[in-house]
């Protein structure tokens, strides 16, 4: 399989502005190695995916939330967004450059990472991507190009050849991010029947259905969105029939009804991200706590994590508060796998914010200093080091 060595225009842009151009692997030894180095019992093993040409490793201390760095994995260009297989033994990540590419890793006992090789996305800057239930599909949002892209995962775990590309039409009123459709990630239903795309660009959610044999998308319908909305990220609540949408043009959730009979989404509830009076903001990532009470969305401009109270069965969201992100522009947010933990990838100050989370009252609150690495943008939480690798927490 191929191997892409290049850094598309925008993301080049994005590092520029960090000065981090040339970053590159930050250590020289085999990152199964320097990361079997870390190993603790309260320890679980951290990614970072960033604007750069490796993932970064850490170690995440459970009992006071530290992040330590634990080497690289050179050779991943532009590894803006990861995520695990269903049993946590590979990372699949999307290389978020113009000839973008999708990249497979085998996770090593010590929590290492070997790069399996990557497979050519047909489009350009793939942005986000799941695995189907089944098991053996990929499925990849290009935001560049506005489309999703399908790829079979092979029985090592790499990723063969494309088998379908759909491409979206579309615009909004925003100028200069609404010009066409940009797709921004991709959500398995929770009942595993159909895939939801959110569409930037159009202000639609798009909603297909995989049909496992051919690896083919069949479009089912879309849900239409307000005008300059700019859906990028959704979140299922984990037993009502009901999803959160963050809308990163003009700074909303909006809550949406989900029917799995029909395949419908529905949208209702709009409410702001951030206080009256707030301009320029752009929501980015969205969460919600195991027990459903409570939302969570980063906002970049306001350099702030918004936490929702889930009200009236979950029709409905309350903003309770905002919390300064502690770096500048959070562009995504993960917890820990027991909920005691959430921490802020802040893009442009190349840092990692840990804050810990009250399980009664959802606030969370800063804790201990950023964990400093180049332009994160993604934080994919693992298993324990050292043990057999198990499914991480990643919304």
């Amino acid at each position: 399989m191929e191997n892409s060595q290049q850094i598309g225009r925008a993301a080049f842009l994005r590092l520029a502005g960090l000065g981090i151009v040339a970053a590159g692997a930050s250590s020289p030894l085999p990152a199964r190695e320097v990361l079997a180095d870390t190993t603790a019992a309260r320890t679980l093993a951290a990614y970072s995916g960033n604007f750069s040409t490796a993932i970064e490793l850490a170690g995440l201390n459970l009992d006071d939330g530290r992040l330590t760095g634990a080497g690289a994995v050179p050779g991943v260009d532009s590894p803006a967004f990861l995520i695990f297989n269903a049993d946590g033994t590979r990372v699949y990540a999307v290389n978020d450059t113009n000839d973008g590419r999708v990249t497979a890793l085998s996770v090593e006992s010590g929590g290492g990472l070997t790069v399996l090789g990557s497979q050519p996305a047909g489009a350009s800057m793939p942005t986000h991507l799941a695995v189907h239930p089944g098991g053996q599909h990929l499925i990849v949002a290009n935001y560049g190009s506005g489309s999703t892209a399908v790829f079979p995962i092979l029985a090592d775990g790499a990723l063969g050849p494309r088998t379908d590309l759909v491409q979206y039409e579309g615009s909004g009123p925003v100028p200069g991010r609404q010009e066409g459709p940009h797709a921004h990630m991709v959500a398995i239903t929770p009942e595993g029947r159909y895939v939801l795309v959110p569409d930037l660009g159009a202000d639609r959610i798009h909603v297909h259905a995989l049909d496992a044999t051919t690896g083919k998308l069949d479009t089912l319908g879309e849900a239409q969105l307000r005008p300059g909305a700019g859906p990028r990220h959704l979140v299922f609540h984990p037993t009502a029939p009901f999803l959160y949408v963050a809308d990163e043009l003009d700074s909303t959730v909006t809550v949406c009804a989900y029917d799995a009979d029909r395949a419908a989404v529905t949208p209702g509830q709009v409410v702001s991200t951030v206080p009256d009076g707030v301009r320029e903001n752009f929501p980015a990532e969205i969460l919600i706590s195991a027990d459903g009470r409570f939302v969570y969305v980063s906002n970049r401009g306001h350099d702030s994590i918004a936490r929702f109270a889930v009200e009236a069965d979950g029709e409905r969201l309350r903003l309770v508060d905002t919390v300064s992100c502690g770096g500048r522009w959070p562009r995504h947010i993960a917890v820990t796998p027991d909920g005691r933990w959430m921490y802020a990838s802040n893009q442009n100050s190349n840092s990692v914010t840990a804050f810990r989370v009250d399980p009664a009252s959802g606030e969370i609150s800063p804790a201990g200093e950023p964990f400093s690495t180049p332009s994160p943008v993604c934080l994919l939480i693992g298993g324990a080091i050292g043990r057999t690798p198990r499914r991480g927490v990643h919304r």
